[in-house]
């Protein structure tokens, strides 16, 4: 499991997955972006991922349907927005994850974009199971419950 760094400069976060699916383990990876790409993502115009997912092409792993918005400083060298990006791993990282998908019906998650302390933009991917609604109605009343419980601790002193 990747900790969490102060040093990261978040470019996007999907909040959406954590709710439809149970995360087992999460992954640091390399992500290929065009310079004007870069830009946009340093810029904050807008990212969005909640709707991006993990699949492999080829024996690629790529982040597809991943929203960057074109530079605004861009011109006819800009990137398409919506276009598949190639993700960066290394390839027994690839074979495990892609063995989990196939075999035991797990899914890849984008869960976040960030730069690291180097200026590197990197993509935390998340190796996850999807919840049903029942698991999610538990999930919230849990967390509701841990919040009440903490809140009466720190009451009463």
């Amino acid at each position: 499991m990747a900790a969490p760094d102060t040093d990261r400069k978040v470019a996007a976060t999907n909040r959406k997955a954590r709710h439809d699916f149970t995360i087992e383990r999460t992954l640091e990876a390399g992500l290929v972006l065009t310079g004007t790409e870069v830009k946009s993502l340093r810029a904050g115009a807008g990212v969005a991922i909640a709707e991006a997912h993990v699949g492999e092409r080829g024996g690629e792993l790529w982040l597809l349907d991943a929203h960057i918005p074109e530079y605004a400083g861009g011109n006819r060298l800009n990137h398409e927005p919506r276009r598949a990006r190639k993700i960066l791993v290394s390839r027994t990282e690839m074979h495990k994850l892609i063995g989990a998908v196939t075999r035991e019906g797990m899914t890849l998650v984008p869960l976040q974009v960030y730069f690291n302390p180097r200026g590197l933009a990197k993509l935390e991917v998340g190796l996850a199971k999807g919840r049903k609604k029942a698991d999610k109605r538990e999930a919230i009343a849990t967390r509701d419950w841990k919040r009440s419980q903490a809140r009466l601790l720190a009451h009463r002193g």
